[in-house]
């Protein structure tokens, strides 16, 4: 071993001893929770007690949104915007910073492959910078003069205190996302992270608190989704809720929040077809077709768990697929060869696994890569395909959010469309085809919230992101996000004494 790598492998090591337990982050201070409750966090890979989380609860919540709602009528409410932007650029300089420590951590916690969650978190630093420019050049109101009498106009002013309830998936990258539209248009922040991956929304709290936000502006409550969540939910001075994660689970959020007439952003889940036409770059849709599916240990919600392949190259791409699956790395998330990690929890683990055993009582062939026995300990899935599926199948309707991907022939055009089409979920799709009329139209045609033709999912953050059906309600990234995080407000101006009904007055 080298001793640059020596010393990477030893600062790695350092990083992770450091961890301690987590409190939770409210008005500026780390605090443990009211109650004195903890719970423990879970190593994927050995499925070891890695350390104790402060289990906030409906008290917890209740100083969150005090302090939160206090700030937003208090300095930060009051803060010129070049002012309260410096403070986003200032967090995305410190995430900068500080990518060599928050990589393994996230990797650590969820058992994301390293070399994915470094990506990752530079993401992250470009959010906060993408959001400071875009609230500069984007947030605008509109003019509507109305001859000489009126002059009308819109402004965007900030809604007030936002819950932001964030997925284990790719943790750090998802709660910027949020919290960085939501702090530069002006609100201030209660972020309920997922309960699984606690380590990073720590050290994302330790960073604002080094960028010296007002108390207040940005708060943290760890807990569980059924007392810190629906506290955050149900609490009347929390104006909005954006939730990333499971589609039963936002349908319960959205009644829970329906008395208090909350304003929801929904990222929900998906079943995403990926269709590869005769004619299609053969070897680029394979990569594009592999990455989609076991990248991120296959736990993402834009994933082509579907593939759709039409009947002249089927029998070829899956003999190419059956090869890539056998050469995919599973092994160690933090070593940089590793391309498949274990999943984020030994719950979700047997989940996955249990639709092993579905697509094998559906009639399926279940064609899995290796999982090193060394790896026993850990929540593996080695990457799998289900062969001889049809699109009525659970396996082929059902998210399963692991690295399996059901595979699925078909004849034409029309067919395809049809087999994409029927299923709850809308939320990406991938077209591949070197007739480019073809790609338009079938793109088009597929019901879901985002396509992609000839491409892998590549996000382009001036874009809207989110789903159709059951995969979400509203939109996020770019300016997009405005019309969730901000109120338009309109301003009527009598540009003269124009006409006023005189009711009651005596001629």
């Amino acid at each position: 071993m080298s001793n640059q790598l020596q010393d990477k492998t030893q600062m790695v090591k350092d990083i992770l001893e450091s961890v301690r337990d987590v409190n939770l982050y409210i008005n500026g201070s780390f605090v443990a929770a009211s109650s004195g409750k903890s719970f423990e966090n879970i190593n994927p890979f050995t499925n070891e007690t890695i350390n104790h989380i402060a289990e906030g609860d409906s008290a917890d919540i209740d100083e969150a949104v005090l302090a939160a709602k206090t700030a937003f009528k208090g300095e930060w409410g009051q803060m010129k915007v070049k002012d309260r932007l410096s403070f986003i650029y200032k967090i995305a300089d410190l995430i900068d910073e500080h990518i060599h420590e928050i990589a393994p951590l996230e990797s650590y916690d969820t058992g994301l492959p390293i070399s994915q969650t470094k990506k990752m978190v530079a993401r992250a630093a470009q959010n906060f910078r993408f959001y400071a420019e875009m609230v500069s050049s984007r947030l605008v109101g509109d003019t509507y003069p109305v001859d000489d009498e009126f002059l009308n106009y819109t402004i965007h002013k900030p809604v007030g205190v936002a819950g932001l309830i964030t997925p284990w998936n790719a943790p750090f990258m998802l709660e910027t996302w949020k919290i960085a539209p939501a702090l530069a248009t002006g609100n201030t922040v209660i972020l309920k992270p997922a309960e699984w991956s606690p380590l990073t929304a720590n050290r994302l709290a330790e960073i604002i608190d080094q960028a010296g936000l007002p108390k207040g502006v940005f708060n943290v409550v760890h807990g569980f989704g059924e007392t810190a969540g629906a506290s955050l939910v149900a609490h009347p001075d929390v104006q909005l809720i954006s939730f990333t994660g499971e589609t039963t689970t936002g349908s319960e959020i959205m009644r829970n929040g329906a008395d208090t007439l909350k304003r929801f952003s929904m990222e929900l889940g998906g079943k995403s077809p990926i269709i590869v036409f005769d004619d299609a770059d053969f070897d680029r849709a394979l990569d594009a077709c592999t990455w989609g599916i076991f990248s991120f240990n296959g736990e993402r919600c834009t994933a082509n768990s579907r593939l759709f392949i039409h009947e002249e190259i089927y029998d070829a791409f899956v003999a190419a697929l059956k090869e890539r699956v056998d050469n995919i790395i599973v092994g160690d998330p933090l070593d940089e060869g590793t391309q498949v990690g274990p999943l984020a929890h030994r719950t979700h683990y047997k989940r996955v696994k249990s639709y092993l055993d579905i697509a094998k009582e559906e009639g399926c062939e279940v064609y899995s890569g290796r999982v090193p026995e060394s790896f026993s300990t850990g929540n593996y899935v080695a990457p799998t395909l289900l062969l001889g599926a049809d699109n009525k199948m659970r396996i082929a309707q059902e998210e399963i959010f692991g690295p399996v991907m059901t595979v699925i022939p078909f004849k034409d055009e029309e067919e395809v469309i049809e087999k994409a089409n029927d299923i709850r979920y809308g939320l990406a799709g991938y077209v591949w085809t070197k007739d480019i009329q073809r790609g338009h139209r079938v793109a088009q045609a597929v019901d879901a919230g985002m396509l992609w033709v000839n491409s892998q999912n590549v996000r382009d953050l001036r874009t809207p992101f989110g789903g159709s059906k059951h995969s979400g309600i509203g939109r996020e990234g770019g300016y997009y996000a405005f019309e969730f995080y901000t109120e338009q407000q309109v301003i009527h101006v009598a540009l003269g004494e124009h006409h006023i009904p005189q009711f009651g007055k005596k001629k």
